[in-house]
């Protein structure tokens, strides 16, 4: 059994798992880098070790560290959360060869995930959808090419390696794809240090519709219904919700057992979330995110389903408390806020000088903000994550505006202003959505 869970991770998922780790009544050990010393994940853990540097590379990337800030205080398992280290496979191997829990996927299950075109034809072959492509990453510019022309233009060149949009390019003709060939493989290797791409059909208004699932070692997978996150900006989620405004429950079935038998053919434990992007009532399998998402309180807010704490069940060797897919409640959205310009997107590190944090009926907050808190110039810009739920999708916009507009930060930019233009949006309101959206929104402002 679990007793003491060293949180490999920072900011307010770090702050999360914490929270289910106390109500699990588990010991929590928070690692921190130098500029982190005052974090509130490092105030409210039991115990604290600092790894190294303001630099993510020398300290949350610091494996060897991780490990030893496990054996010093005697942790005796490993929460990754989401980002950093959470989806290497080696991480994962490392904990397990320590003698330490690993609260997430199996290794292998990261690691064949975590090659896209290796995912994509192992998925395929258990009967999941999958766009038009190459089987293989591709090997040269001609193969592309000739592959795009069976197809047919446009098609999208992807790493095999890859996420958040780094060694994707687009392609319209034989010419844009040769040039996109080298790019995308150059990016690639920059980024991934594997400069394989391989090459999908190209949706011109797709939604990202996501299905979370959550698996024990009993072969017992679930799938939890799913998330609508159309709404990003160059591949980084803004705001998500739950459920789609467009997906049937006949849909939501179908993807379900999709996203299960994904999760099945590489034997998959923990929770994770099988991608799909969706055009003309037809989906099609895009990736694995084999971690807790960013945006995992939505379907939390739906289900009534705690993911972090099934986590700490599936590790300690538990069956699942949920064992069929639960019949949705209600809606809930999730609004990212960023320590970021609304207008440039450029990052605002600084000190928090007030704090205002909205309440009332139908809102939560998961935030590692707090007044005087300085935020650091060095890691992602995700500063709180504002959830709304309500009875229906129209109530959750009026909640959503109401707590927006009561949600004060003074001393930084936030993407709080942006947030409240987006649901002043027609289509947005309408539920109107697709990958597209922000691109036609910025341009319009």
């Amino acid at each position: 059994m679990i007793r003491k869970v060293l949180i490999a991770n920072r900011g307010e998922i770090a702050v999360r798992i914490i929270a289910a780790c106390r109500e699990a009544g588990l010991a929590t050990v928070a690692i921190h880098s130098e500029a982190d010393r005052e974090a509130l994940h490092v105030r409210l853990a039991d115990e604290s070790v600092c790894i190294g540097p303001p630099y993510a590379k020398e300290s949350y990337l610091n494996i060897t560290s991780i490990i030893a800030a496990a054996e010093i205080t005697g942790a005796d398992a490993v929460h990754p959360g989401y980002g950093f280290l959470s989806e290497n496979a080696q991480f994962a191997e490392v904990v397990q060869e320590c003698g330490l829990t690993w609260i997430g996927p199996p290794p292998g299950a990261i690691r064949l995930m975590g090659d896209k075109a290796t995912a994509r034809r192992t998925v395929a072959a258990r009967g999941v959808p999958v766009l038009p492509g190459s089987p293989e990453p591709l090997q040269t510019r001609e193969q592309a090419v000739e592959l795009a022309h069976s197809i047919g233009f446009p098609v999208i060149l992807k790493a095999s390696a890859g996420g958040g949009g780094k060694g994707m390019r687009v392609a319209h003709d034989a010419r844009e794809l040769r040039h996109a060939f080298d790019t995308a493989r150059h990016e690639a290797e920059r980024a991934f240090g594997v400069p394989d791409v391989y090459l999908e059909k190209y949706l011109t208004q797709p939604r990202h519709i996501e299905i979370q699932v959550i698996a024990d070692r009993f072969g017992k997978v679930v799938a939890l219904g799913e998330r609508e996150c159309s709404i990003q900006r160059r591949h980084q989620k803004l705001i998500e919700e739950a459920p789609s405004p467009v997906i049937t429950p006949e849909l939501r079935k179908a993807m379900g057992d999709a996203a299960a038998a994904a999760a099945k053919a590489v034997g998959y434990e923990s929770a994770g979330t099988v991608e799909f992007l969706f055009q003309d009532g037809q989906f099609y399998f895009m990736e694995m995110n084999t971690r807790i998402q960013v945006e995992h309180p939505v379907t939390e807010l739906v289900t009534g389903v705690d993911l972090v704490l099934e986590q700490l069940r599936v590790a300690q060797g538990e069956r699942l408390s949920v064992t069929r897919t639960p019949k949705l409640s209600g809606h809930a959205m999730e609004f990212r806020i960023n320590a970021e310009d609304p207008e440039t997107f450029a990052p605002s590190p600084g000190t928090v000088s007030f704090l205002a944090l909205p309440g009332g009926p139908g809102v939560r907050l998961d935030t590692h903000l707090y007044r005087g808190y300085r935020i650091p110039p060095y890691y992602d810009s995700l500063i709180a994550k504002l959830i709304v739920y309500g009875s229906d999708r129209q109530e959750v916009l009026r909640r959503a505006r109401r707590a927006l507009s009561m949600f004060v930060v003074e001393g930084i930019k936030t993407t709080i202003p942006l947030h409240l233009k987006i649901l002043e949006d027609g289509d947005f309101k309408a539920g109107n959505l697709s990958t597209r959206f922000m691109d036609r929104f910025l341009s319009s402002r």
